[in-house]
């Protein structure tokens, strides 16, 4: 049987840190020289981390970049490697395609994947298709490709491709297969988001079967400000099956023996052994490390295991989790700090946070006001207890009356309203900035999705922080975290009362959210609806939902986007988040039909 031995690494570089992601791609390299692999393959842009942004407009950057991969090279002995980086083209090349920001006078730049072999660069291959939409802006920096080079190691050819060009039907895959690949390389930076990794391994599916060839699709993981990348690496037979999958949101090496005489003999089974076209006789440049397969002596069998997708709510806890590890490790914070109500909110995030950093490394500060409940404050003290952080109380009383008090001449013959609720928040605000800048904690929010998208939620305040885990977290999912994380024992962690309690602000007497905004069960699908669907006021209400909330909430949103701009960055979980997915202007004369 004629094997191909293949090492996907599922690794997590961190953008910007090219001495780090040498040493973590050395490292790696290191681990499938000792798997005797054939072929080892790195995500996406894995020497610069994923998404670089305007750090590519440094040319000192982009030439960093090149020696860090020279010095990789040099490393690369007895394997093959694909390797994401950022290649510098000639000067002609600036007018050979449509431009980008990288204007005339500069050298264009290519979203690259390096073919090195036995320390040589033997050539490289540029993404063609450039995805410029949700958090993407690849047009805004890179060139397109126009070459296919195909490789030739150990008598199997492998086609190589970038993310993008997989998922479409008529791309890279379909010409390089008929330039005669059997394995299709698949190197991806591509970011979670509910549900991504099936309609993923659906494509994948296609592209293997359409063309009859063996799919490894190796993706990147790890938090990258408000993105996370899952993982979940995966190969797939010429018939679409799944015969290896990587963990979800964990650094791996999946090393796999692919068996490369059944594309053949699939192939002519089923008459689509394809011919070399004459578009593909353009395009495709056969690289060549050995001619006729080697053996490796002393090579056992592997056999992959795929590892078990993760339901719904397990993956969007594991990614919150993993974007705050890699958030706070990544810019250099040690200790986080949360205000705690005795909400469901904050008490979420507490769990999270202490999953990810560790209990020791969580600091709650419990704020009571004039309108906070007994019950709230039990609340907060058993969570505390449960995670086992530490907890600072600090009462917001005397400051909310001095406030009041100062306020008193120029508030005279005005009654309270919100504002009176908003000093509370913003009071607790300032205690925990206060806090941040006394011990350099990093603050994390504690603002759902539903209340951000309302605009129900204080500047300044509730709003004060440096990230927000649960931004992009409609309520209804929040409550829906809490439960998982009970279930995950050894003991429920989140107090049943927090669960069960009509969420409240507790910014005035006997306040709940209903006294403001729609239940929960109904503001998420029309926020769903309006925010991530676009969907038209009338296309709502056709769904079911009463016009008069519709437009309600409607107008919510759309007077809320001066306070999102605000908002701190947080994770992105949804299909469209809040920030790069959604870039509403805030001075908008334009509003959706109303009754």
């Amino acid at each position: 049987m004629r094997t191909l031995r293949i090492a996907m690494a599922q690794m997590s570089p961190a953008v910007g840190d090219l001495t780090g992601n040498v040493r973590r791609i050395t490292t790696w390299l290191q681990d499938a020289k000792k798997a005797k692999v054939d072929l080892v393959v790195f995500p996406e842009l894995a020497i610069t981390g994923y998404p670089p942004e305007d750090l590519l407009l440094k040319p000192q950057f982009v030439a960093d970049n090149l020696r860090a991969l020279n010095e990789i090279t040099q490393v690369c002995r007895g394997v093959v490697a694909v390797i994401g980086y950022v290649e510098l083209g000639d000067q002609s090349d600036v007018h050979s395609s449509r431009p980008s920001i990288v204007s005339a006078g500069q050298h264009a730049l290519y979203n690259s994947a390096a073919l090195i072999a036995d320390r040589k660069l033997l050539g490289s291959y540029r993404k063609w298709y450039l995805p410029n939409y949700g958090v993407f802006d690849e047009s805004r920096y890179f060139r397109p490709g126009q070459r296919l080079p195909v490789l030739l190691v150990n008598g199997t050819i492998i086609g190589v491709s970038i993310c993008e060009d997989i998922w479409l039907p008529e791309g890279p895959t379909r010409i390089q297969a008929a330039a005669g690949a059997e394995v299709i390389v698949n190197i991806n930076a591509s970011p979670f988001h509910v549900g991504k990794s099936r309609s993923r391994e659906q494509v994948l599916a296609t592209r293997a079967c359409e063309n009859g060839v063996i799919v490894t699709y190796t993706n990147m993981v790890g938090g990258q400000d408000e993105l996370v990348f899952d993982g979940n690496s995966l190969i797939l037979d010429p018939t679409g099956n799944v015969i290896a999958r990587g963990h979800a949101f964990r650094e791996e090496l999946l090393v796999a023996d692919l068996n490369v005489d059944a594309v053949l003999g699939g192939r002519m089974a089923h008459a689509r052994r394809t011919a070399l076209t004459g578009k593909a006789g353009s395009v495709v440049d056969r690289l060549v490390v050995n001619e006729t397969a080697i053996k490796k002596k002393k090579r056992t069998l592997i056999v992959p295991e795929a590892a078990e997708p993760l339901g719904e709510i397990e993956e969007v806890y594991r990614a919150l989790v993993l974007a705050v590890k890699d958030y706070v490790r990544k810019n250099g914070f040690t200790r986080t700090v949360i205000g705690l109500s005795g909400g469901v909110d904050s008490a979420v995030t507490a769990a999270i946070a202490s999953d990810a950093l560790g209990a020791k490394h969580v600091l709650g500060i419990f704020m009571p006001s004039p309108y906070t409940s007994h019950e709230s404050e039990e609340d907060v003290v058993e969570l505390v207890r449960c995670l086992g952080i530490d907890l600072n109380t600090i009462p917001i009383t005397p400051t909310f009356e001095a406030y009041r008090q100062s306020l008193a001449p120029s508030f005279a013959d005005c009654s309270e309203d919100t504002t009176e609720e908003n000093l509370q928040a913003r009071i607790r605000g300032s205690i925990l900035m206060a806090v941040s800048n006394k011990f350099g904690h990093l603050v994390l929010t504690t603002g759902n999705k539903s209340e951000l998208s309302v605009g129900y939620s204080t500047l300044y305040g509730d709003m004060a922080g440096g990230f927000a885990v649960i931004k992009d977290v409609p309520k209804t999912m929040v409550y829906d975290l809490a439960r998982f994380r009970n279930e995950l024992g050894p003991l429920p962690v989140i107090p049943k009362r927090t669960l069960d309690r009509p969420p409240t602000a507790e910014l005035r007497p006997n306040q709940k959210d209903e006294d403001s905004l729609p239940p929960y069960t109904v503001l998420d699908p029309i926020l769903r609806a309006y925010v991530e669907e676009d969907r038209s006021l009338d296309e709502i209400v056709e769904a079911g939902f009463d016009r008069a909330t519709v437009s309600r909430v409607v107008r919510m949103v759309d007077s809320s986007e001066f306070k999102r701009r605000q908002a701190p960055i947080g994770v992105k979980i949804t299909h469209r988040a809040f920030g790069k997915d959604r870039r509403m202007p805030i001075t908008n004369g334009y509003r959706t039909k109303q009754p």
